[in-house]
């Protein structure tokens, strides 16, 4: 397959970079340089096909001297930013072996292309866009040389990759950003429960949202990191994302990455909306939702401020629970942000820590709360190790305002018949992907796999909404047929039987043998002195 050949291509050249590079850069920070060089080549070809329109021109091969303003203000208006023929990646690597000042050349481009936008509606889209491609900084070396020498590399690197980034059959920043994640970051940026979410797993949380879903106004992850969750909804959905993508994250880098990805997937600056800053203290978009589709992967279980702000009891999206979630475990705020931002006909699909289902406490109450106010579709139990960095095996809540039933479907998707064994992490397939959506879809009850339970069940359970609470999982210890065993059992004795009577003949055998040889011996002594006895007589 085509799409096989290019992830191999581009891991190849990932790993040919690495080695040039990453023995005296980071490894968070090598993954920094590669996509932003990977995004600065995108956004150079992109952009070069857009200003040639299909015609037969070669716009790399302009003259800067030729673009008037008024050309650049309706490519600024369009794109939503500007790049001169000479700042085009393909002109600059012509240069760059012998170029001194490539670094500083660099940054000066990545300069102009943000302040291309400046006073546009594309601004906020565009800003600190290249921020954390510090192309100057001491990471890359402590001389200008060194520095230039790994830049170099870098973009020789990018520049190998030898099909086109804008046509390529896979998820480019995807898949470069897993594979860089899981090779030379895996230990990174997580503090505070932050993990990246492997496609995989963005693909079944894009297809349960999504499920019968014929039309959709826009789409949200309230944690929106590098943006896939979202780039996965846009994939996976046949139709249109009226009025486009909307994601808010905490963490400058992954921001910028959100927002380079959404490029990278040719999603015009007026069809994403990507926030920076905290989503439960200042949340973004209010006067945007409701959404029809949200999917989140929320930092598990982190700190937040709670009860320590007595104004967040009356916040409209936790107030209706009566409670805060707990100063120590953020994760229901997530969740109750999510469900204030849901439409009455959309679906919520979120990654949970597996605690949040069983303890007690305010999350307890919260719990109590969604479940007697039928906000519950489903919770689905996933196998572990799916993610970089932890083996926990994580949940799927599914949330909804307008189901038919207050019945709650209950998945216990950890099976091996749901997923696929790997050196480092376990990987949902799409035969696997596909097997949960339609068990989730169909509402069908499967003996170890799924149940529908009623509210007074789990009213009586204490409102425990974990998956082992109501599906009895399989014995995977191997049956006894009693009646066999016992004949096999009887047919074993008879034989051992034998095989004493075999040893006592051979024992007994043994011991006549001693016998007799005894006997000879006397028998030999005995001749031995009546021989000398008749010696003396003769």
């Amino acid at each position: 397959m085509v799409s096989i050949k290019q992830r191999e291509e581009l891991q190849r050249r990932i790993w040919q970079i690495a080695n040039d590079v990453r023995g005296s850069v980071d490894g968070w920070d090598f993954k920094q340089y590669v996509l932003g060089m990977l995004f600065y080549r995108f956004i150079s070809e992109n952009f070069k096909e857009f200003m040639q329109a299909g015609e037969d021109f070669d716009y790399a091969k302009v003259s800067d001297d030729v673009i008037t303003p008024e050309i650049k203000e309706d490519a600024i208006k369009t794109k939503g930013y500007f790049i001169y023929p000479s700042q085009l990646f393909e002109n600059v690597l012509k240069k760059a072996p012998n170029n001194q000042n490539l670094n500083t050349d660099l940054r000066a481009i990545f300069d102009s292309i943000e302040n291309s936008a400046v006073g546009y509606p594309s601004e906020e889209a565009i800003k600190g866009l290249f921020g954390d491609f510090d192309t100057t900084s001491n990471k890359l070396g402590n001389t200008v040389e060194e520095k230039n020498k790994r830049l170099l590399a870098v973009m020789q690197g990018i520049a190998e990759i030898d099909f086109g980034i804008g046509e390529s059959e896979i998820d480019l920043f995807g898949d470069a950003y897993e594979f860089l994640i899981s090779n030379y970051a895996a230990n990174a940026g997580k503090s505070g429960g932050e993990f990246f979410t492997p496609q995989n797993v963005s693909k079944l949380l894009a297809k349960l949202a999504l499920f019968n879903q014929e039309t959709v106004n826009k789409a949200y992850d309230p944690a929106c990191g590098s943006g896939s969750l979202l780039l996965q909804v846009k994939k996976q959905f046949s139709g249109i994302i009226e009025d486009g993508f909307y994601g808010q994250e905490i963490n400058y880098t992954t921001y910028n990455l959100a927002r380079m990805n959404m490029f990278l997937h040719n999603i015009n600056y007026d069809k994403f909306h990507i926030a920076h800053g905290d989503t439960l203290l200042k949340p973004f978009f209010l006067d945007e939702k409701p959404f029809d589709v949200i999917v989140s992967n929320p930092p598990y279980s982190i700190k937040w401020i709670g009860k320590d702000d007595p104004t967040l009891i009356n916040d409209e999206r936790f107030a209706p629970a009566g409670v805060l979630p707990p100063k120590s475990k953020a994760d229901f705020a997530f969740i109750l942000h999510s469900l204030y931002y849901l439409s009455s006909s959309g679906r919520a699909a979120i990654v949970t820590f597996p605690g949040i289902f069983y303890r007690s406490g305010a999350e307890k109450k919260i719990r109590k709360y969604l479940v007697e106010n039928n906000f519950i579709d489903t919770i689905i139990a996933l196998p572990a190790n799916l993610f970089f960095g932890t083996s926990i095996a994580v949940n799927i809540l599914i949330l909804s305002k307008n189901k038919k039933d207050t019945k709650i479907q209950f998945i216990d998707a950890s099976g091996e018949e749901f997923y696929k064994k790997a050196t480092n992490n376990n990987i949902l397939e799409d035969k696997h992907i596909d097997k949960i959506v339609e068990i989730f879809g169909n509402k069908k009850e499967i003996k170890h796999i799924s149940r529908l339970v009623d509210i007074e069940e789990i009213q009586k359970n204490d409102y425990n909404l974990s998956v082992s609470a109501y599906i009895e999982p399989k014995d995977t210890k191997e049956k006894i047929d009693i009646k066999k065993l016992n004949a096999e059992i009887k047919k074993t004795v008879a034989k051992i039987d034998i095989l004493r009577d075999e040893i006592d003949k051979i024992v007994a055998e043994i011991e006549g043998n001693e016998k007799w040889k005894v006997k000879n011996e006397k028998w030999k002594v005995e001749s031995e002195k009546w021989k000398v006895e008749s010696g003396k007589v003769l």
